[in-house]
């Protein structure tokens, strides 16, 4: 594992010397466990589990004493540094000892009361040392997935869907958004997963029309869309999937709306190959649904999934992003239309240099389940 660390920390420090930085400051949970191994999660933006520098004399893991033994363990080509009073009282110290002089940080993880503390103990110190804000530039190595990280994220799904298929058997008229989210829950522990990659959304009926509809206490009833959005948590790497069922017959309204979303969804997996452009990815799949349902599809087509359930890249009408070989994507073109429901179907899929790899196995078709 020491070799895959030192491969993403050169890669790293080429990166930081091409855009005129010798050190870099990394706070955010998904990089720091990318970059070093270590899995010490954030309760919050501002209380961290610690942070990593980077710079030409070394490499400093600085973090408290509930997380000592767990950054020795796990982070073996890092200098452990355990702070006492703050990381902010540290840094001039620690910036020192890896030889930092011009250093960036993430701007969308720093919050400003985090800088104003950091700049304040720097001038405090008499340090020379400049903190710059810079975009994520770990994001683009996180985007493509090594050979390991596309199998546990196979894992990962696998577990999902399994939970699924479970969940699913047993649906019946009746039951509460928030009792099914449970079982979905417990299903996906029970079969494994870390944790879930996100509060699973169980929505039905008018609900559905709600994209990020939060489960409530509605009883679920005969022919009216349940959609099911969900992703278990495995080896700190994510999946996400999304299914609409209904109870019984569908009305024509929903077997409209299936129809378009399962044509979109496959034409613009068929657009999807190395070196293809998101947003011309997203325009397949617009278009088509927009021909029948001229206001029904609001959000992007998809995102990438990895440590975070929503990283780079973007199948969007607002980001051009170039997919590569090796990212791995949501396709979920929805349909939603108030006070009837919404229908949203979401599957992963791998970008290869021949096209693009479905990687969930269940059927959209068998989403009719018999009462």
């Amino acid at each position: 594992m020491n070799d895959i660390y030192r491969k993403r920390l050169d890669t790293l420090q080429d990166t930081l010397s091409r855009n005129g930085f010798d050190a870099c400051l990394i706070m955010q949970e998904e990089n720091r466990r990318y970059l070093s191994g270590f899995t010490g999660e954030d309760n919050s933006v501002d209380e961290s589990a610690g942070a990593i520098l980077i710079g030409p004399k070394g490499l400093i893991l600085a973090t408290d004493s509930r997380f000592e033994l767990h950054a020795i363990h796990e982070a073996p080509l890092f200098d452990v540094h355990v702070y006492k009073t703050g990381l902010d009282k540290d840094l001039p110290e620690l910036l020192d000892r890896v030889g930092a002089s011009r250093v960036a940080f993430e701007e969308t993880r720093v919050s400003v009361g985090r800088f104003n503390a950091f700049a304040a103990a720097l001038k405090k110190s008499g340090s020379t040392a400049e903190l710059v804000a810079h975009e994520d530039m770990t994001a683009p190595m996180r985007a493509i997935k090594s050979a390991d990280e596309i199998q546990t994220m196979r894992e990962a799904l696998a577990i999902a869907e399994a939970a699924f298929s479970a969940v699913k058997a047993n649906l019946t008229p009746g039951l509460t958004e928030k009792a099914i989210a449970w079982e979905m829950e417990k299903e996906m522990r029970s079969r494994g997963a870390d944790g879930l990659s996100f509060p699973t959304i169980v929505a039905s009926g008018p609900n559905a029309a709600l994209p990020h509809a939060v489960p409530g206490d509605r009883k679920v009833a005969p022919g009216e869309p349940l959609l099911i959005d969900w992703g278990s948590r495995y080896n700190g790497y994510c999946s996400d999937s999304t299914r609409t069922v209904v109870l019984g017959s569908p009305c024509d309204t929903f077997k409209r709306v299936f129809d378009t979303l399962f044509e979109a969804q496959a034409r613009a997996i068929d657009a999807i190959c190395d070196g293809a452009s998101g947003k011309t990815v997203d325009a397949v799949a617009r278009g088509f649904i927009e021909q029948t349902f001229p206001d029904g599809f609001g959000h992007g087509l998809g995102h990438g999934v990895g440590l975070e359930i929503h990283e780079a890249p973007r199948l969007s009408y607002l980001k051009d992003h170039t997919l590569k070989a090796g990212m791995v994507v949501t396709v979920e073109p929805g349909i939603y239309l108030p006070e009837w429901g919404g229908i949203r179907l979401e599957n992963m899929v791998l970008v290869t240099e021949n096209g693009a790899e479905v990687l969930n196995t269940l059927d959209y078709r068998d989403h009719i389940v018999a009462i």
